[in-house]
């Protein structure tokens, strides 16, 4: 269908068809809350084009961003043409009116002809950083405009591609070669200046050193931008070909970051698994070239002798990284589509996306990387004046609270602790004192942290039974006062593991010598520290390394356990009343942990805030909205003025869908699935009444949620026991959520054929229902439409564990940092029930995808029924919910319904 363009507000905006009214008031709302610099919280149903709206809305207000920017510029320009003091700098001389005698007061305390001269200066150097700018982006346009013209020069790049292959493939020949003899021979002294030294041509040394790149062409200007960012990689490949449908597919300059895990092409480093060992090996090929050059002009003139070859990544070429960079400029790509062209192009993805950042329009990134500073810092972005949009919101304060909190656990501290004291003993008279200061320092701390859960670093962790269980909480101050580690400065610490890589190094020197003895190995063997000393004695031979079990090659190498320590070190320099340190004693030291919980998310988020001219959080149920008022914007320094809500109703007519909130049963039962009620067999007998009644009137799909796994295990196997089970069967096909995430596909897969089986053969099983679990693997994400979920059942209410002491000290901060209003409920309690609700919220937004979907939605809990639980629904449910205090109405509403909409379908 040919684009339209909607004018909505004033403002044409662009889109692939006739929007929605609702997509209209959204790109509306959108387009203000960009142009006034506010921050929006947006709510779109699932199914209603939210982003088509986010798109078309946030690209619209750009290209007017753009055009208003250009008119300016030209006429700063124009005006800025006029010749000003004959274009010279010095400061003319003051006019006579001016002058006053050295004793005489100055009213502006400046002589007029001086702030002249300044505002003077000031235009002109304004005008020159525009017409830089000018010259910048007419470049990069033309750069563009050749490669997308140009067939030469992809075939001359394509060339230069196959040439260095050529130059690989013969470089690992010789290699072979040379690995294929028995070793290289003893030389004579003063031999070894026959021998020929590593060989590097002038264009490797020049690659290698950088000096071949023009600095314009790899750091450009940073142009006004959107940064997009959702949860998962799925959800930003589907953004991505939303943008790539639009009006403003063929004109925007996208770029898609992910991680190195996602975008690695050398298959050397993909192989190593861990995320950590990639990012650190991907950091060393760098360093690795980037130190040859240098190295080898240390060496004096005087002194010659052979360097041994340091591997670096044959894909990060700054020629190719450029030509790359230019193509992912030229059309919108996805990550597997930047992975393609970077292994064509042989062009590292992960640096080709981050150089591609300064010119790009729209940047789409997950969350990780812009909601943590120094993901953010090592990826090239830049906040200041740009627009951020944060889709799937719904959980973002969560996101945040579990991207800043980390756990360690005793055998990670036992492991650094014996991998870096052996360090020390074999580099400890090579290494600086203030090194051996830092290193001492860090095992110090180690060994507190050991002592503090009630183990010794000297034993290990897996034997030692501690004499204390249970969990504690502290505050930051007081884990310190306790651990005996308050004097040491850990800013200085954090700073020196972040300068100096030691756990880089340590992990590097536990790879060279085989696996460092770790106290939680307790064997008869030497340890790979011990071989190594072996080794260094002469006529002494090391016995050979124990053959690795089998498939124990095939597992991702962890890495270093002073790499993860790290992070947990730097949480502890969060501000006191922010966070709190949770001691787990779990028996055995190797159980037990140390977890930093962050308790106030706002203090990371606000940089975003007061960075960018304008953050938009959107997601299909954003309710209830005042955790991002309360908790993290107003907690960030938001003002209330700057917070704009826009929540729209469903494209579906009124009549297509069924909410019921159901106080009780076919007997009478009330609906109360309180902990202490749930477990009860008249209330598990109840809700199997309810279920073989519904299963009897709905076509299709049931899917019925229950509060956790173990609540949905426990009533299935009473089910099972009382026969409720196999009536159910009689009519659908049962299934159950797995809990590993590689059988949710089969699962989904087989419950869909049975439905699409159900419905052409007919008789008497007339679908399937699946048993899920609330926050599990399909609460979220997951599409139920049509066929698949004409009935959406909500069984109870779940609410988070309240025993959980995470979460009571959660509500205990913010009964104490919140304002309270008279009247309303406690800040922590209303924590509690947003939780929960959010969590239901997601779970019956599975149902009703589009315009022509429906569904019934029912609630089992009279607690649904009462206002402020009712409130905290999505406003398209909640105008529509019918509370029925039997369930005879109920069960008669919802067979009329079904029936009717059966038969219009």
């Amino acid at each position: 269908m040919a684009d339209k363009t909607e004018e909505a507000g004033g403002v044409h905006f662009p889109f692939p068809f006739t929007p929605y009214a609702i997509q209209k008031d959204f790109m509306a709302a959108l387009y203000q809350v960009l142009e006034a610099g506010k921050i929006g919280i947006f709510e779109s149903p699932t199914g209603t084009g939210k982003s088509l709206s986010l798109i078309c809305g946030a690209l619209s207000w750009l290209r007017d961003f753009e055009q208003k920017k250009q008119e300016e510029e030209e006429r700063l320009l124009e005006a800025g043409a006029d010749p000003l003091n004959d274009g010279k700098d010095q400061a003319p001389c003051p006019p006579p009116s001016c002058q006053q005698s050295p004793g005489s007061p100055r009213a502006t305390g400046e002589p007029d002809w001086v702030t002249q001269f300044v505002q003077k200066k000031e235009e002109r150097d304004l005008v020159d950083r525009l017409k830089e700018g000018q010259v910048r982006r007419k470049k990069r346009e033309e750069r563009l405009r050749q490669i997308r013209h140009n067939a030469s020069l992809k075939f001359a790049a394509k060339r230069m591609r196959q040439e260095d292959e050529e130059t690989e493939r013969l470089l690992r020949l010789s290699r072979a070669m040379l690995a294929a003899g028995t070793g290289p021979e003893q030389l004579a002294c003063g031999e070894d200046e026959l021998v020929l030294a590593e060989y590097e041509s002038d264009e490797e040394r020049v690659s290698a050193s950088g000096v071949d790149v023009d600095e314009d062409d790899l750091e450009e200007e940073h142009v006004t931008k959107i940064y997009y960012c959702s949860r998962t990689h799925s959800q930003l490949a589907q953004f991505v070909h939303e943008v790539q449908k639009s009006p403003f597919g063929k004109d925007t300059r996208l770029v898609s970051l992910g991680s190195r895990q996602n975008l690695c092409v050398n298959e050397d480093v993909r192989k190593l698994g861990s995320v950590q060992l990639i990012n650190d090996r991907c950091v060393e090929l760098q360093r690795s070239k980037h130190e040859k050059k240098s190295v080898a002009e240390e060496e004096k003139p005087g002194r010659r002798r052979r360097l041994e070859p340091r591997a670096t990544c044959p894909f990060y070429s700054h020629k190719q990284l450029q030509l790359l960079r230019d193509e992912v400029l030229l059309e919108v790509k996805d990550i597997e589509q930047l992975v393609a062209l970077g292994k064509e192009a042989r062009a590292c993805p992960y640096y080709g996306s981050r150089f591609a950042i300064p010119a790009a329009q729209l940047v789409v990134l997950p969350y990780q990387i812009l909601l943590h500073a120094a993901a953010r810092q090592a990826a090239g972005i830049r906040l200041q004046g740009q627009v951020v949009v944060i889709d799937e919101a719904h959980n973002l304060i969560d996101t945040i609270t579990g991207i800043h909190s980390v756990e360690v656990s005793g055998s990670q501290l036992c492991q650094a602790h014996s991998q870096l004291l052996q360090y020390t003993e074999r580099y400890g008279k090579r290494l600086k004192a203030k090194n051996l200061m830092y290193i001492k320092q860090i095992l110090y701390v180690l060994e507190k942290f050991v002592t503090v859960l009630g183990g010794n670093v000297k034993q290990s962790p897996n034997t030692q039974s501690l004499s204390q269980s249970g969990t504690e909480l502290k505050t930051v101050s007081d884990f310190l006062f306790q651990s005996q580690i308050d004097n040491i400065n850990l800013f200085k610490v954090k700073r020196y593991c972040e300068k100096s890589m030691v756990s880089r190094k340590l992990f590097g020197f536990t790879e060279r010598y085989g696996a460092v003895l770790a106290p939680s190995r307790e064997q008869p063997k030497l340890s790979g520290f011990q071989h190594f000393l072996q080794s260094l004695q002469p006529g002494v031979t090391a016995a050979p390394a124990a053959p690795a079990e089998e498939g124990e090659d095939r597992a991702p190498r962890p890495a270093s356990p002073l790499m993860h320590i790290e992070g947990f070190l730097a949480a502890l320099t969060t501000a006191n009343q922010d966070g709190r340190v949770i001691l787990s004693r779990q028996g055995s030291l190797s159980q037990s942990s140390l977890k930093f919980l962050l308790l106030n998310p706002a203090v990371h988020f606000a940089q975003v805030v007061k960075e960018c001219r304008a953050v938009v959080l959107a997601g299909g149920t954003m309710q209830p909205v005042s955790d991002f008022r309360e908790q993290l914007l107003a907690c960030a320094g938001v003002e209330a003025e700057r917070v704009v809500e826009f929540s729209c109703g469903h494209v579906i007519p009124a009549d297509n869908i069924l909410p019921l909130v159901i106080c009780s049963g076919p007997s009478n039962q009330q609906l109360e699935f309180t902990y202490q009620k749930r477990e009860l067999p008249q209330m598990m007998d109840e809700t199997g009444r309810i279920l073989c009644n519904l299963c009897n009137v709905v076509p299709g799909g049931v899917v019925c949620f229950f509060p956790s796994y173990a609540y949905q295990r426990q009533v299935h196997a009473h089910w099972d026991k009382s026969g409720l089970l196999a009536r159910l069967a009689v009519r659908k096909k049962i299934f159950q959520e797995p809990q590993r995430v590689n059988q949710v596909e089969q699962v989904l897969l087989e419950y869909s054929r049975c439905i699409q089986h159900c419905g052409q053969a007919g008789g008497m099983v007339t679908g399937a229902l699946m048993f899920s679990v609330v926050g599990g693997k399909m609460s979220e994400g997951i599409n139920f439409s049509d066929n698949l979920g004409r009935c959406v059942v909500m069984v109870g209410m779940p609410f988070p564990s309240i025993r959980s002491a995470e979460l009571q000290e959660k509500m205990a901060y913010l009964d104490q940092t919140l304002p309270r209003a008279p009247g309303q409920v406690p800040p922590g309690k209303a924590l509690v029930e947003n939780l929960c609700m959010k969590a239901v919220n997601q779970s019956i937004g599975r149902a009703i995808r589009h315009q022509k979907d429906f569904a019934s939605i029912v609630l089992l809990d009279q607690r649904y029924a009462r206002p402020p639980i009712l409130a905290k629904l999505p406003a398209w449910i909640r105008d529509r919910v019918q509370v029925k205090a039997t369930f005879g109405p109920a069960f008669a509403a919802l067979r009329k319904f079904h029936r009717e909409k059966s038969g219009s379908s």
